[in-house]
């Protein structure tokens, strides 16, 4: 089961963030690794200042708390929807991943 990030306009340039602080407890993170399926689908890792299949990854963050990931978007092609991946590797060395849809449409 993928989540859902609101709609997004190809000229907004907005964070989007997956809070992992349910599923880490105590336990914080210690790397996280942003990831898309690029034209052919084929899982992609998108790094910062990196562009696939039409949409940018300006930056990357994670909360000072360390329990919350944000990626930083541009751009985006129309009437696409993204699949986005975002894998955590925890302090304790405990890794977990989540997907997340964005579709982008003219507002």
């Amino acid at each position: 089961m993928s989540f859902r990030w609101p709609n997004k306009d190809p000229d907004e340039q907005l964070d989007y963030s997956i809070d992992w602080s349910r599923f880490l407890g105590t336990a914080t993170i210690s790397s996280v690794v942003w990831s898309i399926n690029n034209s052919s689908g084929v899982k992609t890792t998108i790094r910062g200042g990196a562009t696939v299949n039409g949409i940018q990854n300006v930056s990357q963050t994670q909360s000072s708390d360390n329990q919350t990931a944000t990626i930083n978007l541009g751009s985006g092609t129309n009437n696409t929807e993204y699949t986005f991946f975002c894998r955590i590797t925890d302090n304790s060395g405990s890794q977990a991943e989540r997907s997340v849809k964005l579709k982008v449409r003219e507002k």
